[in-house]
Formats: structure tokens, sequence, C-alpha cells
């Protein structure tokens, strides 16, 4: 549906002005409402999910996710709070590759190397409300065309996403693109997660399982050194559940590397034709728990590392170490230059697909 007017829309899903940038641009916020007060809250500067209202155990509502302040902080500061992640997430070393003998140089902005889509990535941009309603459930879709060349990239690159209220307290996040060269695409959303709530301490006893074997070890550049290592007696093992806190200040050179926990767990070898259980977070206080479901064969699993007390957040608190995590579903890092990599390569007349599913339930 297009072209509707801004404003109220029903019961279930609402259109509203966010904000202004210093451009003028104008920036809306919609809301979906789900079940027992799950709301989740989408603006479309960066097609961002601004914040989730999730129950706990009690039926008490807060909002699990970080984010700036107001619209004014999300363009002064790059944090990634809860914005879509593109044309490439996590890094590409080196801000080159190449495709068919064509040299690629992108925009380098960390250090030496490219990392979620460049200076300007799809989470600087205002997106365009290309749909909304509520059959058969809530949802709205979002746009924008990210043109040939944008950060180094060929090919323009169609794209949409959608956050549809899939379940009573579900959130699914389902993303397209098609482009009319060949390129690389890898596309996420870069929620960071802390379902005690913003602002409410830290998630070092947050309990966390990935049903992975195997991770992707990186140098000091977080570029991937190689080929996929086992998690099996190291501080990367969650196949069972542990706290997020219980050994992340192991002696282990990864964790240095990362300051803690930034790391690509392998779910998969190749992209699967539905999503399947990937990982599980559990706040033993609230009782919150998020089951996370994807199709994709990477999880970049976050703790949080460099938050480091200059956001101020939606609560009015700052943001430090650990106060929260990301779970990022995505291609694995730096497949362009990797063809032993699961390839994250685009073609003309072709489909990206990515849905990821945030199931939340109470225990």
């Amino acid at each position: 549906m297009r072209g509707f007017e801004t404003g109220p829309m029903s019961a279930n899903a609402s259109r509203e002005m966010f904000g202004h940038l210093t451009d003028g641009t104008p920036v809306e916020l919609i809301r979906l409402f789900g079940e027992q007060g799950f709301e989740a809250r989408i603006i479309t500067y960066g097609a961002a999910v601004y914040g989730l209202m999730v129950p706990d155990r009690h039926g008490a509502l807060a909002d699990v996710l970080l984010g700036e302040g107001d619209l004014a902080a999300y363009e002064a500061n790059r944090r990634y709070f809860g914005v879509t992640v593109g044309r490439y997430a996590n890094r590409i070393a080196g801000a080159a590759f190449t495709l068919d003998g064509r040299h690629h140089r992108l925009a380098a902005n960390n250090g030496p190397n490219a990392l979620h889509g460049g200076i300007a990535g799809f989470d600087r941009h205002v997106w365009q409300v290309a749909a909304l309603g509520i059959a058969p459930v809530p949802f709205v879709t979002l746009s924008r065309l990210s043109p040939d060349g944008e950060e180094g990239y060929p090919g323009n690159l169609e794209v949409e996403v959608t956050y549809a209220l899939t379940g009573g307290t579900e959130l699914s996040i389902s993303f397209t693109a098609t482009t009319d060269r060949p390129t690389p695409v890898s596309l996420t959303n870069h929620a960071f997660f802390n379902l005690a709530g913003e602002g409410r301490g830290d998630i070092l006893g947050h309990v966390l399982t990935i049903a992975a074997q195997h991770y992707l070890p990186v140098d000091a550049g977080s570029i991937p050194l190689g080929a996929p290592a086992p998690v099996a007696g190291t501080p990367f093992d969650f196949r069972e559940p542990q706290r997020v806190g219980a050994r992340i200040r192991a002696g282990h050179e990864q964790l240095r590397f990362g300051r803690g926990y930034d790391h690509t767990y392998c779910l998969a070898r190749e992209y699967q034709a539905e999503p399947r259980f990937a990982a599980r977070l559990e706040d033993p206080g609230s009782g919150r728990v998020l089951d996370l479901l994807t199709d994709q064969p990477g999880l970049q699993f976050y703790s949080g590392n460099f938050l480091d007390g200059t956001a101020m957040g939606k609560s009015g608190r700052l943001y430090r170490q650990s106060d929260a995590l990301c779970l990022e579903p995505q291609a694995w890092p730096d497949t362009p230059n990797r063809p032993d990599y699961p390839s994250a390569r685009l073609d003309v007349g072709e489909t990206y697909r990515h849905t990821s599913i945030y199931r939340f339930s109470v225990a």
C-alpha cells in the first residue's frame, strides 16, 4: 500500500513523525503492536529497530534494545544501534575485492578495511516506507536504492526490508535485494539486546546458547585468519547454555583481539531454505527469553566491548562495556576475498533473501 497518510492506522500499526535531520529530511516512526504489550518501533533513518517492548515473566514491559536518545544523536554518532547494515555486513579485508576480473576499491572505514558498508552505509540513509499493513499480520516494508558505485560497490541494488509481527511476541525481519550487475551482498540488523531492559545493567549474567560447532578466528584487525576452528575446549563454546561473562576474561588470544567476543559463528556452509534455530538468549532475572532463527550461514556474536560511556541512551543513562550484546545473522566476513567461504555473490536475475526471526517468551 503506497501513498497513505501519516498518522494512526489502526490498533495494530501506526505511523508518525519521529523528527527531521539537519538538512530537513523527515524521519518517520512506525509502531507495530502484538500481544501482551509487545511492540516493535521502527524508524526510517537506517531502517532501524528503535525499540522492542517485551513482557517479563510477570507481564511487566521493558524496552530490550539500546538506542540513541533522539534523532540528533543518531545523526551525530554512528553506533549502529538497531540499524540495517549493508551493502556488506562485517568486514572486507583491505577494503577491496576482485569480481569477474575487475578490481573494486571500497571506502576504508575500519583501519585499512571496509566495515558495515563503508563510510555512509545503509545505516546512514533515510529509507522510504514502501508498504504498511495489518494483514495477515502487522508489518512495514522499507526500501532504498543503493546506486552503482556507492561506497565502491558495483551495481544498482534495489533493497527492501520487511518487519513483521509473525507471532504475538515475535518479530520477523526479511531482506530482499536485486541488482543490475554482479555484486556481493550481506545484510543484517544490528540490534543491541539487554533482556533485563535498556539501561538496566550489563548482560554478563545473561545465558547464551549458539548452535555452532565452529567459529572464525581473526587477526588483530578482526579479519578471519582462514578455516573455521572448533569451539570445543575454548571460551567460544556455547553449544550448551553458558553465562556470557563466565569466560569472557579468559586468557585467550582471540578474546584479547576483540576485547571480548566479536566473532562469527559458522552455523552452516550454505544458506538455508528456511530459518532454523541459531541461538537462545536468557535473562534469569526477568525471565525473558529470545530464540533466534535464521537462514543465514553465519552469526556474529558481539558482547558490547566498545560501549565506553559516551552514549546517552533512551533512558538517560550512559551505556558502558557489555551493557548489551549483538547477535547478527549474516554471511561470513570477507567472503568476496575468500572463495573457500560460502559465497555472498548476487547476480543479475537473482534475488538476495535473508529472513531472521526473533521469538520472545518467558521462563
